[in-house]
C-alpha cells in the first residue's frame, strides 16, 4: 500500500481537466444538515467521477473521509481539497484494489486514522469497451472482475470486523446490469453480481443492523467516459431527459443511503438513469 507521493504527478488520459463540459461534482445550492456528523467514510474510485462527488457529499453532511484510488495523484488529492474545504478531514491511499491483502491493509489504515469505520461506498471500477466477446480477452475478464466485484468481497470482509449496528454498506452496480450493453459484456457481467451481492448481503446481515444498498447509475459525464470510448458526442443522448447525467445528480442517492432517512432500507438499488424504465 502507497501512501498518495508529494512529488508532483503526471495526469492522466481523460481526466476531469481536459472535459467539456466540466463534470459538476456538487451544486452550489446544496445545504448540509449534519445528516452524516460524526462518521467516517471509505470511498473507493473516490478520486474523481461519481466517487469525488460521494465524498463531498458526504463532507458537507458531516463525515470525514478517506479516499482509496490507483494512481490519480492530482486527482485525488483535488478530492482532498474538496472535502477539506467543507471542514471534514480525508485520507487519501493509493493503491491495487485487487490484492485482498491490500483491501485488508485500507481498511486497518482508515481505522488508524480515524478510529471507526460507518460508511463504505465500493464504487471502484474499470470498463474495456469491445464490439463482441472474442475480443475480450482472458487477461481483461480477470482484470474487470478482479477490480469491480471480487475487490468488493476483500473490502466488506475487512470492514466488517469494524463496523457496528447502523453501519452501511453501499455499492455502485449500473444501469448495465438490469438491460445489457452490447460493448460492454463483461463490465455489465460484474454489474449484474454486485447487484446479486448487494441483495444477498443485505439478508445476511440484516440481523445485525448493518444495511446494505445500491445505486445504479446511467450516463454519467465522469472521466471515466472520454477515458474509455472514442467518441463521445452523443453519450447520454439516448435517455428519456436526453443528456448524461452530472455526478452532482447522482451524489445525494449515496447521501440518502448512508444516512438515517434509509433506516428502513436495504438490499434496494436507487437507478439514476436519466429516465430509462428498468425492471427487476
Amino acid at each position: 500500500m502507497e501512501n498518495i507521493p508529494e512529488q508532483k504527478q503526471e495526469k492522466q488520459p481523460g481526466d476531469e481537466h481536459k472535459m467539456v463540459p466540466q463534470p459538476e461534482f456538487i451544486r452550489d445550492s446544496y445545504k448540509g444538515s449534519e445528516k452524516l456528523k460524526h462518521k467516517v467514510a471509505m470511498i473507493t474510485g473516490g478520486d474523481s467521477g461519481i466517487g469525488r462527488s460521494v465524498a463531498v457529499h458526504f463532507a458537507r453532511e458531516g463525515a470525514d473521509c478517506c479516499i482509496v484510488y490507483k494512481n490519480e495523484d492530482l486527482d485525488a488529492l483535488e478530492t482532498k481539497n474538496l472535502v477539506e474545504k467543507e471542514g471534514r478531514k480525508c485520507l487519501l491511499i493509493r493503491g491495487d484494489l485487487t490484492s485482498e491483502k491490500y483491501c485488508t491493509d485500507v481498511v486497518e489504515s482508515c481505522i488508524s486514522e480515524f478510529k471507526r469505520l460507518d460508511i463504505l461506498v465500493n464504487n471502484a471500477a474499470v470498463q474495456f469497451p469491445k464490439e463482441c466477446i472474442q475480443e475480450i480477452s482472458e487477461d481483461q475478464l480477470k482484470e474487470t472482475f478482479e477490480v469491480n466485484i471480487f475487490a468488493m468481497f476483500s473490502l466488506i470482509k475487512a470492514a466488517l470486523k469494524y463496523m457496528e449496528s447502523g453501519g452501511r454498506i453501499i455499492n455502485s452496480t449500473s444501469v448495465t446490469a438490469y438491460r445489457g450493453s452490447s460493448h460492454l459484456v463483461d463490465y455489465a457481467a460484474t454489474k449484474g453480481a454486485i447487484t446479486s451481492l448487494t441483495r444477498s448481503l443485505a439478508k445476511q446481515l440484516a440481523e445485525k443492523g448493518i444495511l446494505v444498498n445500491g445505486v445504479a447509475p446511467g450516463p454519467i459525464w465522469t472521466p471515466l467516459i472520454p477515458a474509455t470510448f472514442d467518441e463521445v458526442s452523443e453519450f447520454g443522448r439516448k435517455t428519456p431527459l436526453g443528456r448524461p447525467g452530472q455526478p452532482s445528480e447522482v451524489g445525494p442517492a449515496y447521501v440518502f443511503l448512508a444516512c438515517n432517512d434509509a433506516s428502513y432500507v436495504t438490499g434496494q438499488v436507487i437507478h439514476v438513469n436519466g429516465g430509462e424504465v428498468i425492471g427487476a
